[in-house]
């Protein structure tokens, strides 16, 4: 039963195979309400394997550990009930889905929801409000998913399903990856409008650049598949100016830091 003194998310000791190889070692992490968390770490280092694996990805296989939003363990459901729970993904590589608009994709993806009579009864407003938060053109809702969309016009959708969908807990992997500045800058303000005192964020990220516009509580380290240092977010500036070979050489011992 869930308390409400529980943390919004927190997992512990995952552990996720993939093709029988150990890709994430014994992760814990809790992320309270309104609280940010970095998650920083080099290509390959397993950071999308982790977010792949919390959502209920079927290629990334939880070995061992937990999964709890608002102290309900969510480990044993399908992809579909964990988000019904409100865990969201903010896909590094979103999928495009030809022949079905975006308005009617969040729609769909709305009455799915627990609350969703209450939430489809204000959804044309909330929609006009998203696309005006993160500049988008309302033409935006008769186009296909994804299909034929600029890097940037992706992102910003995955925004907007943040925004309608209020998760939470909001697991942004690698959201900058491919962003020009302005871009950038867009996709900043929208997570930091729409991940508000009742969502709790963890935000991927291999460069220290998009920090620079959202501000995070806690940044964490991940290399070899398990978190190795965490600090403030005065660390993601240590991190950018010696780099993560500064980490390795250092701070990689096989256990997780504190």
């Amino acid at each position: 039963m869930a308390s409400n003194n529980e943390p919004l998310f927190r997992f512990e000791d995952i552990h996720v195979t993939v093709e029988d190889k150990k890709v994430v070692k014994g992760v814990s992490l809790t992320i309270n309400a309104g609280e940010k968390h970095a998650i920083m770490g080099p290509n390959g280092s397993g950071k999308s394997s982790l977010v792949n694996a919390l959502m209920g990805h079927p290629g990334y296989g939880i070995a061992r550990g937990k999964i709890y939003i608002r102290g309900e363990d969510v480990t044993g459901l399908a992809p579909n009930e964990r988000a019904q729970k409100g865990l969201f993904l903010c896909m590094q590589y979103p999928v495009s889905i030809p022949g079905v608009t975006v308005a009617n994709f969040l729609r769909t993806a709305l009455k799915s929801l627990p609350d969703s009579e209450a939430r489809l009864k204000t959804f044309r407003k909330d929609l006009k409000a998203s696309f005006k938060a993160l500049g988008i053109d309302e033409s935006f809702a008769t186009r296909y998913v994804n299909d034929g969309f600029s890097g940037g016009e992706k992102k910003r959708l995955e925004i907007l399903q943040l925004a309608l969908l209020k998760p939470t807990a909001a697991m942004l992997d690698e959201t900058d990856s491919g962003l020009d500045i302005d871009a950038l800058q867009v996709v900043a303000q929208g997570i930091n409008r729409f991940c508000d005192e009742n969502v709790a964020v963890m935000l991927v990220t291999h460069y220290q650049r998009i920090l620079n516009y959202v501000n995070v509580d806690r940044v964490h380290v991940f290399m070899d598949g398990k978190i190795v240092k965490s600090g403030g977010p005065e660390l993601a500036l240590e991190l950018e100016e010696r780099g993560y070979d500064w980490i390795e050489n250092n701070f990689l011992t096989g256990t997780e830091a504190v």
